[in-house]
């Protein structure tokens, strides 16, 4: 259940990232403002405003804290990681 859910979102989406967040999260912040800051797109999805999204992603990823963080450019969305994840994966592609 948790993968289709991530490659609906994946598919649904014309932006290069998702991110999925929680309410009061320094980390979710700095990812999203890197992101910003490189000029790359992203759609975000708040586990605090979604019931049931976190349990799913978590069974999609094994990753347990947010941010949560998948590269959509390709055909087949690339896990990242964190935000402590997202930073040397963008060095590596610049």
């Amino acid at each position: 259940m948790g993968e289709e859910i991530l490659f609906e979102h994946a598919n649904s989406n014309s932006t290069e990232f998702l991110i999925y967040t929680g309410h009061f999260c320094g980390y979710c912040t700095a990812a999203t403002r890197l992101l910003d800051r490189k000029g790359l797109s992203y759609t975000e999805y708040n586990f605090d405003e979604i019931p049931n999204l976190r349990q799913s992603i978590v069974e999609a990823t094994g990753h347990r804290t947010v941010p949560v963080i998948l590269d959509i450019r390709n055909e087949q969305p690339v896990f990242i990681g964190g935000y402590d994840q997202l930073q040397p994966y963008l060095r590596q592609r610049s």
